[in-house]
């Protein structure tokens, strides 16, 4: 599963490890987080990340 960047502030969202403080499950692929999510870092929404090259 790809790995997501917040452009704001540089949080990478790692599918692995999912979002647990958030209620994300490890295993949640990005395109599943609910619509409603945002960066547990700085509260920008999924529209502000962008796919990391690995």
């Amino acid at each position: 599963m790809k790995k997501y960047e917040c452009g704001p502030c540089g949080y990478i969202y790692d599918p692995e490890a999912g979002d647990p403080d958030n209620g994300i499950e490890p295993g949640t692929a990005f395109e599943d987080l609910p619509e409603d999510w945002v960066c547990p870092i700085c509260g920008m929404g999924k529209d502000e990340f962008a796919e990391v090259d690995e």
